[in-house]
């Protein structure tokens, strides 16, 4: 059986290194690897097939950056090619990207079985892009592998129960696998900031918090506020758009740092005092973490993370000086996102179906 996953972005990297190796266990499996070049930087892209061991792509789309519907576009006029060439019995597709909507329309429309993994979240804000890409991929794919029962119960409610398979959820497989392989290793921060001392990780990416110069100076006042150093992980567009507006990613409490390959972005999350992001991935890795988040959106699809207070929605900053660096919650979270086994089964699904 042939399986193509196809991805594009950082967080689908992620979930791809534990599919890579869910798939080499099965000899009946051969599996195709598309990259449809969404994100196309080096340190979102490159050292993610490096340093979580994923082969090159088979193939490479190089769409780069874009309009969504330019971006999505770009890819779809280039997918029926690469669906001929390959001839996949399933395409997987991954999480909620513009990549995520391309793999799903291009396979459909050619009559091959489509797979999506991470389905069944719902953040109920139709603003983000990255509900209208979920829910059209749900809506597509023959099968839904879903990580929660959270997410059960969403596709259930939308009547996909019968294609729909809990499996758990990927990144916690390879979040819980990094967590154990550098624990030990030291925390890279930038100079002048003393990882032996409190210090916040921050994200800032979503369009609705970087695009309005007014949103982003507001967050970047309150970050540079913080107690604490904040060491924010600058992706180049919100290098970009700060550029643009006039704005500084360095002053106060801020310290602008590059990405940081995964396995030192996780060792960083587990030193770190606190979170701050808008990212959905990077909540729920830092409640995998044992380190508290503060979400700077009006919703999560990982409600799960909400649990005693280990993670904040914080969309107005009112909160965020007192509550970045916070104690650890006491309670009991149990496994809400698996055991670390979820790529496994996955694969066993697109098998048994």
């Amino acid at each position: 059986m042939k399986i193509m996953s196809v991805v594009g972005a950082r967080p689908q990297f992620v979930k791809l290194g534990p599919i890579v190796r869910a798939c080499a266990d099965q000899p009946s499996v051969d599996h195709v690897i598309v990259h449809t070049g969404q994100h196309y930087d080096p340190l979102l892209s490159d050292v993610f097939f490096r340093d979580l061991g994923i082969p090159a792509p088979d193939a490479h789309l190089g769409v780069g950056s874009g309009t969504h519907g330019r971006q999505t576009g770009a890819m779809l006029a280039q997918m029926d090619e690469v669906l001929e060439r390959f001839q996949p019995d399933w395409v997987l597709a991954y999480g909620d990207t513009n990549s995520t909507a391309a793999a799903a329309l291009a396979a459909v429309k050619m009559h091959i079985k489509l797979a999506h993994l991470e389905a069944g979240l719902r953040s109920f804000n139709r603003r983000m892009p990255e509900e209208h890409n979920r829910i059209v991929t749900d809506h597509l794919a023959d099968l839904l592998l879903a990580p929660t029962e959270v997410a059960v119960e969403h596709l259930a409610a939308e009547g996909l129960r019968d294609r729909t398979v809990l499996v758990g959820d990927v990144m916690t497989d390879v979040c819980l696998a990094t967590r154990d392989a550098v624990a030990e290793q030291p925390v890279q921060v930038p100079a002048g900031v003393d990882p032996g001392l409190p210090f916040a990780l921050a994200t800032i990416h979503r369009a609705d918090n970087t695009d309005d110069p007014e949103r982003l100076a507001a967050i970047l006042t309150a970050l540079q506020d913080a107690p604490v150093p904040v060491v924010l992980l600058a992706h180049p567009r919100l290098r970009a758009m700060a550029e643009r507006h006039g704005l500084n990613l360095g002053a106060g409490s801020l310290v602008a740092s590059e990405p940081l390959a995964y396995p030192q972005m996780v060792r960083a999350v587990m030193a770190a005092a606190g979170v701050v992001t808008d990212s959905g991935g990077l909540q729920k890795e830092a409640f995998l973490l044992d380190t508290p988040v503060t979400t700077i959106r009006t919703e999560t699809e990982w409600v799960e993370t909400l649990t005693d207070g280990w993670n904040i929605l914080d969309p107005e900053l009112t909160q965020l000086r007192d509550v970045i660096v916070r104690p650890k919650p006491a309670g009991l979270r149990g496994e809400p996102y698996g055991d670390g086994h979820a790529a496994e089964r996955a694969i066993q699904a697109l098998l048994d179906h």
